[in-house]
């Protein structure tokens, strides 16, 4: 078994054969769209993390996902992968330089989706334990 978990680089390149191989919102998506990559950027913004607590940050997010969700992110040059030691070395995750360019899409994402929830549930909803605690604004 191989102790280097990086995704191959271009792993998770656009085909240029895809019929929107060349829109940029196609691109934007495939980089940053999914069920889980925003919230995994939103809580990478706020602090770098190990492995266990973003897996505890996205919960219920599962082990698997998680890790296919951070190549991905790592493969697209949004994160970065922190080995600090030999193995079995903690490893963390952080936002790379690039990463941090993506942050007012996350931002502007989170605003709207918090005025979509206000729009379907009325403007005082109950907070619900399940948000995932991604109602605070990012700082940066």
């Amino acid at each position: 078994m191989s102790s280097d978990k990086k995704a191959r680089p271009g792993a998770y390149l656009l085909a240029t054969s895809h019929p929107l191989a060349d829109c940029p919102l196609h691109a934007a998506f495939v980089a940053v769209g999914g069920k889980w990559k925003l919230t995994i950027l939103y809580w990478l913004a706020r602090e770098p993390h190990h492995f266990s607590g973003l897996l505890r940050r996205v919960a219920p997010i599962s082990h698997k996902v998680l890790t296919e969700q951070l190549r991905e992110l790592e493969a697209d040059g949004l994160v970065e992968r922190l080995v600090a030691g030999r193995v079995p070395a903690p490893v963390q995750y952080r936002l790379s330089g690039y990463g941090e360019t993506v942050l007012p899409l996350v931002e502007e994402a989170r605003v709207w989706g918090l005025a979509h929830l206000q729009r379907m549930r009325g403007p005082d909803p109950a907070p619900s334990a399940a948000a995932l605690g991604c109602g605070d604004a990012l700082s940066r």
